[in-house]
């Protein structure tokens, strides 16, 4: 594989797309921006003013401060993977102007990739996301779309905030991924739904290691 490509992967939370998709940057020696991550920035910076998730201007303003000061360091922040960040960016990512300026951060990292640590340039870019196939990638050379069923989703995800320490309950991570699943679809503007030309893997009984198998098989196929 010498030309440069783009992977896009998208799907709902909990369904195994950002494993799927950092995997993949490694067989394919690809760029991987989890553009999650970049949304989850503006929502801890809307919190961290104490301003209102809910109130556009507040969400407008952290999306401008992201998009000025972006860093890795700022995507990898572990503190953006809070329960409260992530309902905040469900959120504060559903007003047009927000998903505008993000959008055009994942285009333009995706269009030029950093040098990697090995000051090497990769040979494409991989995006995991809601929006990834449909609206910032429309013309990546494999899409996919990863999901799988709310309550096996819900799962995965009481059983890793229960590893990290944080109480709740399956059924109170049910309904709150039932909420985010109806914000996400339902928006206005790019809501989340596979792109036509995506193939779709149900990860509900796939162990990560199918899952890797067949994309990889999948992505080769496509490339020759």
């Amino acid at each position: 594989m010498t030309q440069f490509i783009t992977i896009a992967v998208d799907g709902p939370a909990a369904s195994g797309k950002g494993t799927l998709a950092r995997r993949l940057a490694e067989q394919f020696h690809l760029f991987y921006l989890d553009s999650g991550a970049v949304y989850r920035a503006v929502a801890k910076r809307i919190l961290d003013l104490e301003k209102n998730p809910d109130n556009p201007e507040d969400a407008l303003s952290a999306a401008l401060y992201v998009r000025d000061h972006l860093t890795s360091e700022m995507i990898a922040d572990p503190a953006i993977r809070s329960d409260s960040v992530a309902d905040a960016t469900s959120r504060s990512s559903r007003f047009p102007a927000v998903r505008e300026i993000i959008t055009g951060i994942l285009q333009f990292y995706t269009n030029h990739p950093p040098v990697n640590q090995h000051h090497k340039p990769f040979q494409g870019s991989i995006l995991d996301g809601r929006d990834i196939g449909t609206v910032v990638c429309p013309n990546a050379n494999v899409k996919l779309f990863i999901t799988a069923s709310p309550q096996i989703r819900a799962e995965r995800r009481f059983k890793e905030l229960s590893a990290r320490g944080i109480v709740t309950t399956y059924e109170t991570v049910l309904q709150d991924m039932l909420d985010r699943d109806a914000r996400d679809n339902g928006r206005e503007v790019s809501p989340s739904k596979p792109a036509p030309d995506a193939v779709h893997f149900d990860t509900s009984h796939m162990d990560s290691d199918h899952v890797f198998e067949k994309a990889v098989e999948l992505i080769r196929q496509k490339l020759s």
